[in-house]
């Protein structure tokens, strides 16, 4: 079967991290080719730690070849065996300091042949602000007010250039400065320095490093005449980590993303996932975030490049419904998050009342929007995205009601309002109750679009405390990526959830009335009495869903006319 015909199918796409199954890629493998799964998945979304990458599980690509701890091309050929389409992320705003180009910015400064490939900070300013004592350009607050930050502070990195000189450049997510212990004859070598004083200097630096300190902030107290020789060998030989963003106006960039859809394309992707997008086009006036019409611009000319080897893109946004985003992706032809769904299916099995999934359905169907949609992800359940579809006390109530189960809300720098997810499992999030998980799970199937199921969701995995803990302040998205051993993967195949879920996600996948090209009809006998009918290719299936009592009822009707019960609770 060809990637085109499975992608209008839309049956079923496993969503995981390589890592996720086993420790590695060839056992997810390995859980494609069992019995259980035979017919389940048409496709699997790998997460980015499948390239070779070092932060945000992934979400900081060094480079896009195959990571070798977890993947090979072996393993690729395999899925390719399979006949299993392939989705992989694509990070169009930044990529990591470790990266080729941005180790050459370290090593040659001004000389580097990757000098404008990422966006110095200063230059980009250049005359829209005043210059600092810290060396950075403050813009006016003209342009500050209608700027998006995704975290406290200006989204810059300072960096020292091989002559000392520090420059800023734009860095939107995650950054860190790393500052290396230094030994007896490291300060030796470099200072004219005695032997008993650089031993003593070195373990008072180490020590106020391990407390975090930087540079600045030790206190060099009765070796004062040292301090800046000192201070200035720890920054000279510091490290970074971080995503650098990237700077769309270079031609190096533009050449290094046709490589890098190249490069997916010939791994076998068939779908490719536009990360941080919305940030990628950046002006001085602007939000830099989801410029208008600079993003869309970039955008088009991101397809361009896609189309020449044939790739399907799924640009990926969190926003209010009220802002319509979702409808400007379909409008201009592209597939589109469903990250309504999580929610408004807690809110229909909360209130036992599908109206607003109802009306969301009504909006997909009329506007012809082509969906990705999900009940859990690798990040946390977008509940503020549903601003504008249900009203804004109930989406308070949702927050609540998952946080009462265990989920957490991250604060974006101190406003809670703003961020968008609270982190749980999806089973957790709706009380560990198995009658809830399975009739999400019928819900999920029967809406239209291409169902994502991630791993966890699958298994009925709970919130995992312990790995928030291990990851400390910024660890809570790690309640929801616990990964399964073997051993836990088969105590999962025996139990009663899990067999369930995958005997209805394989009749997804395999029955025909399902599709782009089909037609759902959608009734309410009463608020919680839900029915989804899917016609096509002569067959039809209807869902009839009781959203007080959790029970439901699948009928099919196949080519020959033949009616049978597929499911019943």
């Amino acid at each position: 079967m060809k990637n085109k015909e499975m992608l209008l199918n839309s049956g079923p796409m496993l969503n995981a991290y390589p890592d996720s199954i086993g420790g590695k890629l060839s056992n997810c493998i390995k859980l494609l080719e069992t019995p259980e799964f035979e017919n389940v998945f048409q496709a699997f979304y790998i997460l980015p730690s499948v390239f070779n990458t070092d932060l945000d599980r992934g979400f900081s690509v060094i480079d896009y070849d195959l990571n070798e701890a977890y993947a090979s091309k072996e393993d690729i050929d395999k899925l390719k065996e399979l006949e299993i389409v392939l989705k992989f992320d694509f990070v169009l705003n930044h990529c990591s300091v470790l990266s080729k180009q941005f180790q050459d910015i370290l090593k040659n400064g001004d000389k580097s042949k990757y000098k404008d490939f990422f966006i110095n900070w200063n230059e980009f300013w250049d005359g829209y602000g005043e210059m600092t004592d810290e060396g950075y350009i403050r813009p006016y607050d003209e342009y500050i007010e209608k700027m998006f930050f995704r975290k406290p502070g200006f989204p810059l990195l300072m960096v020292r250039m091989p002559d000392g000189s520090e420059v800023p450049y734009w860095n939107t997510f995650y950054q860190e400065v790393k500052y290396n212990k230094v030994s007896t004859y490291d300060l030796l070598k470099n200072l004219d320095i005695q032997y008993v004083t650089a031993q003593r200097l070195a373990n008072l630096v180490n020590d106020s490093i391990g407390e975090g300190k930087s540079p600045k902030e030790i206190d060099f107290a009765g070796y004062e005449k040292y301090k800046e020789d000192v201070i200035d060998y720890l920054e000279a030989n510091r490290h970074y980590l971080g995503q650098m963003d990237l700077n769309v106006k270079s031609k190096q960039v533009w050449e290094y993303y046709d490589e890098t859809l190249k490069k997916l394309s010939e791994y076998g992707a068939t779908i490719v996932r536009l990360d941080a997008f919305a940030y990628a086009d950046k002006e001085p006036g602007e939000k830099n975030f989801l410029n208008e019409p600079g993003t869309w611009d970039l955008l088009k000319r991101i397809k361009g490049l896609a189309d020449k080897y044939k790739l399907t893109l799924l640009p990926e946004i969190h926003s209010k419904y009220e802002e319509k985003v979702h409808e400007k992706l379909a409008e201009e032809g592209y597939l589109t998050y469903d990250f309504f769904l999580p929610g408004l299916i807690i809110d229909a099995l909360e209130r036992n009342t599908s109206e607003y999934l109802v009306s969301w359905i009504g909006d997909i169907k009329e506007k012809n929007i082509r969906t990705v949609n999900m009940l859990g992800c690798h990040d946390g359940i977008p509940l503020l995205d549903l601003k504008g579809l249900i009203p804004d006390n109930q989406i308070e109530e949702l927050i609540d009601i998952v946080v009462s189960r265990g989920g957490l809300v991250k604060d974006l720098h101190g406003k809670k309002n703003i961020y968008y997810q609270v982190n749980a499992t999806y089973f957790s999030a709706l009380g560990e109750d198995e009658r809830k998980l399975l009739l999400a799970r019928a819900l999920q199937i029967f809406m239209p679009g291409i169902p994502q199921v991630w791993y966890l969701d699958l298994f009925a995995g709970t919130n995992d405390y312990e790995a928030v803990a291990r990851e400390g302040a910024a660890g809570h998205k790690e309640i929801n990526r616990t990964n399964l051993t073997m051993d836990m993967v088969q105590d999962g195949l025996n139990k009663d959830i899990v067999k369930e879920q995958l005997k209805l996600l394989k009749f997804r996948k395999t029955f025909p009335a399902f599709g782009f090209d089909g037609s759902l009809q959608v009734s309410q006998e009463e608020p919680h009495i839900l029915s989804l009918r899917w016609e096509n290719n002569n067959c039809s299936t209807e869902l009839v869903a009781d959203l007080k009592d959790y029970s439901f009822e699948i009928k099919a009707t196949d080519e020959d006319g033949k009616t049978y019960i597929v499911y019943k609770n």
